[in-house]
């Protein structure tokens, strides 16, 4: 480890620098079908930073990666930070104007990417919009201008004696870390900070309360540009585990297989992930006896999919969990809590707090619906370059004059003070005056027979204000109409909770982290009667 390590507490990459110290030949990693163990993903990172050191990035410096789920990608965030720069991870199916707008908001000294994003590349930069130097993984060879006077290529930034740099000095690690862009539902994408004390408080956390050990071997799924993905590899490292990371979920036969190949211990979720094996007629024919554990974040699971999983996978524990790109996790709901409160995301993890409060700050009783507030030091920084938005988001408790985010989300505590997702305080809908929460008609359309996934959304409406519009997706050879999902609302709903409008679709539309788009729901212009 570097020598001034004592000048700071302890930053993001010292979990990589510490297990390859202990564990240099243990395999960290699993990635397009290549093994790699602690120690050459240290040399490859260590080797990288030196190199961008050389190519002018200085600490505090952002340098934006926009790869597939790769090792290359693992590599590069850690050589980023050893780097003393910050890393900033977009999504692999980004296209040109949000990658411009990122480029151009976080003020990217470099860019880290792969030949196949070329095209994508050069419109996002066209006109001089960005200017930088861009290393590619993959031959530069044809690149036209403004970016082939600035390529360099992977295989030679990471070469042993690519670079004869000297890395910088330790940063306090107080310092920026990463800077994650939210999906930008509403709006631009806003580049969430997030210096390296507080990303390590959230793992640390999230270790301690998944039990996490060296003996694990976790398969993640999700793109390395969402936290949720983003930690898996953090927290793997920290404890010196295992990690198979694959491009996506969108094929899931490949995915389970490297189950039982692996003897993969832990498995990260999305509402999506889960309503995909609930669909498999064969899931039965996977040897899953390895798996000790699975999670879900980044959207509620609807209460039928846990029950049928839990079915499926008795064994299995499964941690139902909320967090959001602001603070990555909030709190969690214990295994064993499962069964007895399958709706519930549990309590505070470990050195976060957490208020359900209203409009003024002030904690609401029991049973009533208000903002879920967070205090903690997992607690982001602020939006970069958005003073405004952080001082709106951000607000003193009226209590005891303490810095706390307010989340956006709309929550409920029970008696015993476990807490329930209601919604986004911008996918609540009002309808004939009344609050309507669409996770309540949502879980109630998941339980229907022969539905495999819904959403729902509020749609202007020239008398009720809002009207309720629900997307499905039937199940395969099912065969169902409109009236068939309204009848089975209006058995299990009240009257102003059931649907008006309800829309068939092949799929929902997602964002790249697997969450339903709810933007794009709305925006669909066909509203049958």
């Amino acid at each position: 480890m570097d020598e001034n390590a004592q000048a700071s507490g302890p930053l993001v990459q010292d979990g990589l620098e510490r297990s390859a110290v202990r564990l240099p030949d243990k395999v960290a990693l699993v990635a397009d079908g290549r093994r790699w163990s602690y120690g050459e993903l240290n040399e490859y990172a260590g080797r990288l930073a030196r190199s961008l050191v050389a190519l002018g990035v200085r600490p505090g410096d952002r340098v934006v990666v926009f790869l597939d789920n790769s090792a290359e990608t693992v590599i590069a965030f850690h050589g980023i930070l050893k780097a003393g720069a910050a890393f900033v991870i977009v999504g692999s199916t980004l296209k040109a104007p949000k990658l411009r707008y990122i480029l151009r908001n976080c003020e990217a000294r470099a860019l880290i990417t792969h030949t196949g994003k070329a095209a994508v590349l050069l419109e996002a930069v066209a006109g001089g919009a960005w200017t930088g130097p861009v290393a590619w993984d993959g031959p530069p060879d044809g690149i036209p201008p403004p970016l082939a006077s600035a390529s360099h290529r992977w295989a030679e930034l990471v070469a042993e004696g690519a670079a004869s740099a000297e890395l910088p000095a330790r940063q306090p690690d107080t310092a920026l870390a990463a800077l994650v862009y939210t999906s930008g539902s509403t709006g631009e994408p806003k580049g969430v900070m997030c210096p390296h004390r507080s990303m390590l408080s959230a793992a640390h956390s999230i270790v301690e309360y998944l039990g996490n050990r060296e003996d694990d071997v976790i398969l993640n799924v999700l793109p390395l540009s969402f936290s949720y993905g983003l930690y898996q590899v953090i927290a793997m490292f920290l404890c010196g585990g295992r990690l198979i990371l694959e491009r996506s979920f969108l094929y899931l036969h490949p995915v389970l297989q490297r189950i039982p190949e692996e003897k993969v211990t832990g498995f990260a979720m999305v509402p999506s992930i889960a309503a995909m094996l609930l669909q498999m007629r064969d899931l039965d024919r996977y040897d899953l006896r390895s798996v000790r554990y699975m999670t879900n974040a980044g959207a509620a699971m609807p209460v039928d999919y846990i029950r049928r999983l839990r079915q499926l996978l008795p064994r299995v524990k499964f941690f139902l969990m909320h967090g959001l790109t602001e603070c990555v996790r909030t709190c969690y709901l214990p295994p064993e809590e499962v069964d007895r409160r399958p709706s519930s995301v549990g309590r505070a993890m470990p050195d976060c707090e957490l208020l359900v409060a209203d409009e003024q700050g002030r904690e609401v009783a029991p049973g009533d619906v208000g903002e879920l507030v967070v205090r903690g030091p997992h607690v982001m920084a602020g939006y970069y370059r958005d003073p405004a938005l952080t001082d709106r988001v951000f607000r003193p408790d009226p209590a005891t004059g303490r810095r706390t985010l307010h989340s956006g989300d709309l929550f409920k505590r029970d008696a015993d003070g476990f807490l329930y997702f209601v919604a986004r305080k911008d996918d609540m809908i009002k309808s004939r005056g009344e609050r309507i929460f669409p996770k309540e008609i949502e879980d109630v359309l998941c339980e229907m027979p022969g539905l495999a996934a819904a959403a729902v959304v509020g749609v202007p409406d020239d008398v009720l204000g809002q009207a309720i519009k629900a997307f499905v997706v039937a199940a395969p050879g099912t065969a169902l109409a409109a009236r068939d999902v309204m009848k089975h609302c209006a058995q299990r709903l009240e009257p102003l909770m059931v649907p008006k409008y309800v829309v068939f679709l092949d799929e929902l539309p997602k964002i790249g982290s697997g969450k339903i788009d709810k933007k794009a729901l709305r925006a669909m212009k066909d509203t049958p009667a």
